[in-house]
């Protein structure tokens, strides 16, 4: 299992801090008692046309025995590319007037693996824009119109849940995709469509840790 952690921290510097990466232990989510820290694994993060390699730590929880990766904000699970390209090019697409062979040129994407990107936002759309457009209001926001086309629903609700988020501490510095990279549990566009975090009615949206990056000194991402 994985948790998103709400990182700051450009690419570039967390994958030179190695295994020197300082992330804060969560809860367990099955049984909300602190974790501990529980070695981890190397993983590559495409970044552009630059492949990177990061250390994700685990935390294990020693009630339930179950372990969790604690994946920085800027991965989507089980997607080589970093969340900030994947959003730009589902958004243009999506969003905008372009199709997907351009925006993937734009972005350094091989065309399929963009177009996959789109299909599959495109087939979660709906409960994409049912979860946001919740998540806006539970955080204070208004009630988000729904249009006609459920892609462009479901961005406008992703928009409307990150401005009201903006307002709250910590979160503004994140930005959009890794906002909704946390908010998912970087399951946006997995098969899997229950996320950790997005479940409303029990308040279970997840603040971020404090600013670690004076630490680490690091850099705040896009």
């Amino acid at each position: 299992m994985a948790i998103v952690w709400p990182c700051p921290t450009s690419v570039d510097t967390y994958a030179a801090l190695g295994r020197g990466v300082d992330v804060a232990m969560p809860d367990c989510p099955r049984c909300a008692l602190p974790m501990g820290s529980w070695s981890g694994y190397w993983r590559t993060v495409r970044e552009g046309v630059r492949d990177l390699r990061i250390f994700v730590p685990r935390a294990r929880c020693s009630a339930c025995r179950t372990t969790h990766a604690l994946l920085p904000a800027f991965c989507f699970l089980r997607r080589l590319h970093d969340a900030a390209t994947i959003a730009a090019v589902v958004e243009e697409v999506v969003g905008g007037p372009d199709g997907v062979r351009p925006a993937a040129r734009r972005h350094g994407v091989v065309h399929e693996t963009a177009r996959g990107w789109v299909r599959r936002f495109r087939s979660r759309a709906g409960e994409i824009a049912a979860g946001f457009a919740a998540l806006s209001v539970e955080l204070g926001g208004e009630v988000v119109t729904p249009l006609a086309d459920a892609g462009r629903y479901g961005l406008a609700a992703i928009r409307a849940s990150f401005e009201v988020a903006t307002t709250l501490p910590g979160w503004a510095v994140l930005g959009w995709s890794r906002f909704v990279a946390v908010v998912s549990g970087g399951a946006l566009l997995s098969a899997n469509t229950t996320s950790p975090y997005l479940v409303i009615g029990r308040r279970r949206f997840m603040p971020p840790v404090p600013d670690r990056d004076d630490e680490n000194g690091g850099e705040h991402g896009p």
